[in-house]
């Protein structure tokens, strides 16, 4: 079976989310965001768009969104889902890493297994501020109106929280679920 890939948008956390599915078991390999698109798509049953300082350096990322593939977007990653299928980012209210409370909307194939309101860590200096056409909300908070959103029909899911990290609730459950995603797709 082809591995996951992780592409590195130069975040902080994109080491701990490969770490995280090697824990899991799941065969993953981070690559650089500025691998060319053509030899994303035939080598990974799946993408993870990890997060990053800033749009402006996000490279092919863009790219692989379109690939018809599964992706994920986790933080920075979820900015450039919206961006791309013509969604807007903009600045947050509340900047900065911080606890957030999470109010689970849908319980989508990506959040499956979740309580209705988990405990997560995040940034918001940039967050979704339009929600795609053809996408769902499937999450907000008390700080931000589009924490998780998903085209299931096209497999496109991201979210604002890092669930790698420790602060963040059950955080594996998101990689668990998306390997699913990606075993139906293979």
């Amino acid at each position: 079976m082809r591995p996951l890939f992780v592409v590195n948008n130069f975040g902080q956390f994109n080491h701990l989310i490969l770490r995280m599915l090697r824990d899991l078991e799941i065969d993953a390999k981070m690559i650089p965001n500025t691998t060319p698109p053509e030899e994303v798509a035939g080598e990974c049953r799946g993408i993870i768009l990890g997060g990053g300082p800033d749009i402006s350096r996000v490279g092919n990322a863009p790219r692989y969104v379109g690939l018809e593939i599964p992706v994920l977007g986790i933080c920075l990653g979820l900015h450039v889902i919206a961006a791309t299928k013509g969604g807007t980012v903009a600045k947050g209210a509340s900047g900065g890493y911080g606890a957030v409370r999470v109010e689970i909307v849908d319980h989508d194939d990506i959040l499956a297994g979740y309580p209705d309101t988990i405990s997560v860590w995040a940034s918001h200096a940039d967050e979704v501020s339009a929600v795609p056409e053809g996408f769902s909300l499937l999450a907000r908070s008390s700080i931000c109106g589009a924490e998780a959103i998903a085209d299931p029909a096209h497999r496109i899911y991201g979210i604002q929280w890092h669930p790698e990290v420790s602060h963040t609730v059950d955080g594996r459950r998101v990689y668990e679920n998306f390997d699913a995603i990606c075993r139906d797709f293979a």
